[in-house]
């Protein structure tokens, strides 16, 4: 089995079809907003900018890109309400390459890094064990000798997921069951991932917002430990957020950014949500890269986020005006 590829047409599909909740959300909104219009005037734009704003893109983000369309209007006053999906797709293209940061793409690894040290962090229910185990299946079909830790000792289930994972993929599992300490469990992976000249060690962590003190502390103490194996471990701290919670995964990339140094972002169960608008929030107003985005319950549906054929996905196809 060779890498799996965002352009392939099979992902592509996928793609289309997680993000349809969200598609039909937009432009049955954008069709209210448009009907009876021909051409892009204030009570168009005021529209579109309610429009992106339930459609949990964010207040900041929708002002920038009602900003950028407001130009293309002062350049072009002819243009109609049926190029809006053209202009929208282009624009927040635009706006999202603009925040482009020198960045390994989903499933690429370093040639310097070996093993490459992923820590994920997030909280209980987004999907943080789940996308670690499609990782770990997608790493494993391109050839790759991956090692898991199971550092999330305060939920059984957690463990127990993992190790299923492990067993499904083919993967090695260090685990210390329940209620045992992360770092610990974390600094055993690391070591055996070197030992076993592992490509990538993933290191699952415990998600407990209320007690935002603790868990930098606990976070702080995982990186120390494996840092003593590996001197620049980890190497990349991501973090999982669940699309389908819309503004909620802003609050919670907010408050995970100011606990641990969050590297890159995967946003998962896009798929039966008409939240997906939040991807583009989230790309825009973080200056952290969001590497993977979750579209269905496969482990090829964690897919490599690439901004173009988001937004293509999402903005093409419909005719408005």
């Amino acid at each position: 089995m060779g890498i799996f590829n965002i352009f392939s047409k099979d992902k592509k599909e996928n793609l289309d079809k997680g993000l349809e909740k969200t598609k039909e959300n937009i432009f049955s909104k954008l069709g209210r907003a448009v009907a009876g219009k021909s051409t892009v005037d204030s009570d168009v734009l005021d529209d579109l900018e309610e429009v992106l704003i339930t459609s949990d893109v964010g207040v900041e983000t929708t002002v920038k890109i009602i900003e950028r369309i407001e130009k293309r209007v002062a350049q072009d006053k002819y243009f109609g309400v049926s190029e809006l999906n053209k202009i929208l797709k282009e624009e927040i293209a635009g706006l999202l390459s603009e925040n482009e940061q020198n960045t390994l793409k989903g499933f690429e690894l370093p040639q310097d890094k070996k093993p490459y040290v992923l820590m994920v962090v997030g909280v209980n229910g987004v999907g943080k064990t789940t996308t670690i185990g499609k990782l770990a299946a997608q790493f494993k079909s391109m050839g790759k000798n991956v090692v898991l830790g199971a550092a999330d000792t305060f939920r059984a289930a957690a463990v127990d997921q993992l190790i299923i994972w492990g067993e499904r993929t083919d993967c090695k599992v260090v685990s210390h069951g329940m209620n045992t300490d992360p770092a610990s469990v974390a600094f055993d992976t690391v070591k055996l991932a070197k030992e076993e000249n592992a490509d990538i060690v993933i290191i699952d962590t415990a998600g407990r917002l209320h007690t935002k003190v603790n868990l930098m502390n606990e976070l702080s103490k995982i990186k120390r430990v494996m840092g003593k194996i590996i001197p620049d471990a980890p190497h990349e701290i991501m973090l999982v957020l669940d699309g389908s919670t819309g503004q909620n995964a802003f609050i919670q990339a907010q408050e995970f950014t100011k606990a641990t140094d969050v590297s890159s972002l995967a946003i998962t169960k896009l798929d039966g949500t008409a939240k997906g608008g939040v991807v583009i929030g989230i790309s825009d107003q973080f200056n952290i890269p969001v590497k993977y985005i979750g579209v269905g319950e496969k482990a090829e549906d964690l897919q490599a986020f690439d901004k173009f054929e988001f937004v293509d996905s999402l903005f093409s196809g419909s005719n408005l005006g």
